[in-house]
């Protein structure tokens, strides 16, 4: 409610001040709410099309006078600019100035622009106001630069701005300048939280090189650039905390917090690309539910990002690309159904040590992962998912992989080393399952023991020669390195020497074979 003020507790008024600016001027002095709405929610609107008169009208020169060289306050009080439903013309011009008093404007329309740039203020807080565009580069603040609700029909410029505590945007509609961007918020520094929850932004939001002290939330936010490169464009953003792209409340009082069960949300949802390269965050990079409407040729890109945990638990973008390459992640919690098809994933130099999926994600479904991002063959990402699956504990889906690894090298080498690798497949599975290649020598015994049983073949020296063994015979011939004493004792002719050649051949590709297997697998270790 605004406080009353007497002409008689104001001394003189400058004579150029409309009555309307002098009620201005009047509270300014005693720091009181300037309250120039008619109560009336559609005429108050400060975005609506019905017209303020002039007797809710200052102009903007007035509103600098008081700001950069105002009158003194009245004895007790503390003198602050507080306007509630008021129209400023002209534009307000405070480039350079220092500002000392508290500034908070609501519901507040301003015909021209807003230039604050290199400007110095305590705390700025414009809430629910029509704005052409707001000029704040190299902006100071040392406590809260506060614009929720606001909406920006030209941008807002905040490059180098320096915030003391926190930032907020939160349910603004910025539209895009003349350049494309909505906030061009480049080398922007905040020392605590900046809130854009239920941001609509149109343009490419920029945050290049942008320090956040504690958390960046987008919850709920909606950024629209289809047709450029970059809806949200911030390589080398450093957030001390968590940068949440997650669902927000509808009508919540309380923001930056989980929305209560049973209220209607709004998911993070942005049609255009992203580029979060070379960030760092302290805590986590969190894509609950978020959306992503990427064009043929957009990224989502996280290239060399630095995070103790990824939530990567979005909607799969239909087109576009995921990038990781380079990306250091601790933890990496993710659904099966967040991650593109094949062809538009990449992970080259991608690596996690955890791995915490939400939901089923059977070991298929992670192989399918791991080839989306390796269209052509690259050992890396099979490797990472090894060591990390070993270190969890699951020494036989770590096997899995690596043998995965080594059917897609397969599928890349001339044809002689394809059949030979086909060899080693069938047999050991690349030594990655030993146990088979004693199934194959068990079996290939038994074959040739029957085979031989009805040989009966004369023996090579007849007064000197063993027993005839079929059983001990076959296995002479299957084993290469070792001697029983067999082989050069009996004659075979004719079918039976084929056989004889066949088990030799067969012996040494299962040795070898084993023998591969077994270096591979004491290279791993």
């Amino acid at each position: 409610m605004t406080e009353e003020v007497g002409l008689h507790d104001t001394g003189d008024l400058p004579d150029e001040l409309t009555a309307t600016e002098a009620g201005m001027w009047l509270a300014f002095r005693n720091g009181s709410v300037y309250d120039l709405s008619s109560g009336d929610l559609t005429v108050d609107d400060p975005h609506g099309g019905h017209p303020w008169g002039a007797e809710r009208t200052v102009r903007a020169r007035i509103v600098a006078w008081l700001l950069l060289d105002g009158p003194p306050a009245l004895a007790g009080r503390v003198s602050a600019l507080k306007l509630v439903g008021v129209q400023l013309s002209g534009a307000l011009d405070l480039a350079g100035g220092t500002v000392a008093p508290y500034v908070e404007l609501r519901g507040c329309r301003f015909e021209s622009d807003v230039l604050l740039p290199e400007a110095r203020f305590t705390t700025l807080r414009l809430v629910n106001c029509s704005v052409p565009r707001l000029e704040a580069a190299r902006l100071h603040t040392e406590g809260d630069l506060h614009l929720p609700h606001c909406r920006f029909h030209r941008g807002v410029r905040l490059t180098d701005a320096h915030i003391g505590t926190d930032l907020m945007l939160n349910e603004a509609i910025v539209h895009r300048d003349r350049t494309g961007r909505s906030i061009a918020g480049d080398g922007l520094s905040v020392g605590q939280d900046l809130q854009a929850e239920l941001l609509q932004s149109d343009g490419e939001l920029s945050l290049r090189g942008a320090k956040i002290g504690v958390s960046l939330s987008l919850r709920g936010a909606r950024l629209a650039n289809p047709y450029a490169r970059h809806a949200l464009n911030a390589p080398q953003l450093t957030v001390e905390r968590t940068l949440y792209l997650t669902p927000a409340g509808i009508g919540q009082t309380l923001m930056g917090v989980t929305p209560a069960q049973g209220t209607r949300i709004q998911a993070f949802e942005c049609r255009g690309g992203v580029r979060l390269d070379d960030g760092r965050f302290g805590d986590a990079v969190d894509f609950e539910r978020a959306r992503f409407a990427l064009g043929e040729e957009q990224e989502l890109s996280l290239r060399r990002v630095q995070t103790p945990e990824l939530r990567f638990l979005g909607e799969q973008p239909r087109l576009g690309r995921v990038v990781l390459s380079g990306a250091r992640i601790v933890t990496l919690i993710d659904r099966a159904s967040a991650w593109p098809g094949p062809g538009r994933l990449q992970m080259a130099g991608f690596t996690y040590e955890c791995l915490v999926p939400h939901g089923p994600f059977p070991l298929a479904e992670r192989l399918g992962w791991v080839a989306a991002a390796t269209a052509e063959y690259n050992p890396e990402p099979y490797e990472r998912l090894a060591a990390v699956l070993r270190g969890a504990g699951e020494d036989e889906d770590a096997r899995e992989v690596l043998l995965a690894k080594q059917r897609h090298r397969r599928e890349t080498l001339p044809l002689a080393a394809k059949l030979w690798g086909y060899a080693q497949d069938w047999t050991v599975a690349y030594g990655y399952r030993p146990g088979r290649a004693a199934l194959w020598l068990a079996v290939l015994w038994a074959a040739g023991s029957l085979a031989f049983a009805q040989a009966g073949p004369p023996p090579v020296q007849r007064d000197e020669h063993p027993a005839w063994d079929p059983a001990l015979f076959a296995l002479d011939l299957l084993l290469p390195v070792i001697d029983l004493g067999q082989v050069g004792q009996w004659q075979l002719t004719g079918g039976w020497q084929w056989l004889a050649a066949a088990l030799v051949l067969l012996g040494w590709v299962l040795a070898t074979a084993v023998a591969a297997g077994a270096t591979r697998l004491l290279r791993r270790g």
